[in-house]
């Protein structure tokens, strides 16, 4: 099973956000950051309900080498990216996102 994956737009926009800080700290830091992001959602497509359950249907998977994590939904066999997370914001500051 490959589901498809959207983002939503803020999550793409925070997945962005953080690359570019990356590569702000250090050059090819962030394209290492894409490419541990791309693989964890590799691995939800592949396994998509593997990862534990955060709340209600929001599911959690963590980024190798960095301090954030991929949440995300699956609804009718499609992946939805809810939110691209530092470990240190706020646990549910993305309540409500689709």
């Amino acid at each position: 099973m490959n589901p498809a994956v959207t983002f939503h737009e803020d999550a793409r926009a925070e997945f962005d956000e953080a690359a570019g800080f990356y590569n702000m700290e250090r050059a090819g830091l962030g394209v290492a950051f894409v490419h541990e992001v791309e693989c964890a959602v590799a691995h939800v497509r592949e396994y998509p309900a593997s990862r534990p359950i955060l709340r209600g249907r929001v599911r959690t998977m963590r980024v190798h080498r960095f301090p954030h994590a991929v949440l995300y939904s699956v609804v009718d066999e499609r992946i939805r990216v809810l939110v691209v997370a530092h470990d240190r914001r706020r646990p549910f500051y993305r309540s409500g996102r689709e």
